[in-house]
């Protein structure tokens, strides 16, 4: 396995990552996953609403934007996973390249501006999934659509896949589509806080919402972003997304690094933001996501108010054995 992953890291890292997931999906129709990477679950349900978690190990938004190994990843023993982050129509993302990798400090830079295939699409996929564990899906706004439309985009997106999710989460955080940060301005997220509420109650929906926040807003944006989401009954947050601050990464500079930072150098700074929102609103769920490649980081999300962690960074450097380590 280690062999494996070390050649996969002289490929460019899309490449890479189109090859170790269509790998393990081969892997998986083959029989193959539980006698390769075998793992015996003996964490304790988390129960939330009407759903049970197997454990509290989830996949982040962003390795499965498309629903196409749902049931290989489900294979490795993961309490959930979810898939985008999705937009009403298909679109290329930004220009590569666009992902660099930092294996010796675990980091990666991302900025791949919601490349998917459309919503259309996912919903095919999920309908097609044997994975019977808790799926969400993470939803977004197309790069072009501003104002009313991109609003609509999320209504959109979240209107077509609430039959099918466990559970949804509203993407606002993501740096790498052009304003979708201004979401954090309550100008902004009032009239999409209130449009997606509009269509829970027209579809029904009663699993839970979260909203998905970055690490970069201070406490006092934070705090009214909160205080929206008890007032519309949303069930938690996501915390967090990658940040644009890269301080804490070393490199030479030859390279244009804008975009989101992912991997062990988020760690302090996504654990701030979940301490915040822990401490404004500790009825809230939270999910704890950014920098966890140990049991101690692992742990650290739990003990700052995290009911359910996720991984994404870790799990490429890693690979499936990182859900043992994790969970043991």
């Amino acid at each position: 396995m280690k062999l494996a992953l070390l050649l996969l890291r002289l490929l460019p890292p899309e490449i890479s990552h189109f090859i170790a997931l269509n790998t393990l999906n081969f892997l998986y129709k083959l029989n193959l996953t539980d006698i390769l990477f075998p793992y015996e679950d003996t964490s304790e349900p988390f129960n939330f609403k009407s759903l049970t978690f197997k454990n509290r190990l989830g996949i982040a938004a962003g390795l499965d934007k498309n629903g196409d190994f749902i049931d290989s990843l489900g294979s490795l023993g993961f309490g959930f996973i979810e898939v985008g982050t999705i937009t009403p129509l298909a679109q290329q993302g930004n220009p590569k390249p666009r992902i660099f990798r930092f294996p010796g400090q675990g980091a990666i830079v991302n900025r791949l501006g919601f490349n998917n295939k459309g919503v259309d699409y996912l919903v095919k996929k999920i309908k097609l999934r044997n994975f019977s564990g808790i799926l969400g899906i993470n939803i977004g706004a197309n790069k072009t659509s501003e104002g009313q439309k991109r609003i609509n985009d999320y209504v959109e997106c979240f209107k077509k896949v609430c039959p099918y999710a466990d559970y949804i989460a509203v993407n606002i955080s993501s740096p790498n589509t052009p304003n979708l940060r201004s979401l954090h301005q309550e100008e902004n997220f009032l009239p999409l806080f209130e449009a997606l509420n509009f269509a829970r109650n027209e579809m029904k929906y009663h699993n839970p919402m979260f909203i998905k926040l970055s690490p970069d807003e201070d406490e006092k944006v934070i705090s009214v972003i909160l205080a929206a989401i008890k007032k519309f009954e949303f069930d938690g947050v996501i915390a967090s997304n990658t940040t644009v601050t890269k301080d804490n990464l070393r490199y030479s500079g030859r390279h244009n690094l804008d975009g989101g930072l992912s991997g062990k150098p988020l760690l302090k700074k996504s654990n701030e933001l979940l301490k915040i929102a822990h401490s404004h609103d500790s009825h809230l769920l939270k999910i704890g996501v950014g920098g966890v490649d140990s049991k101690e980081s692992f742990d650290s999300k739990l003990d700052l108010g995290a009911s359910l962690v996720q991984i994404y960074t870790s799990f490429i450097y890693h690979g499936p054995q990182i859900v043992k380590k994790l969970l043991r």
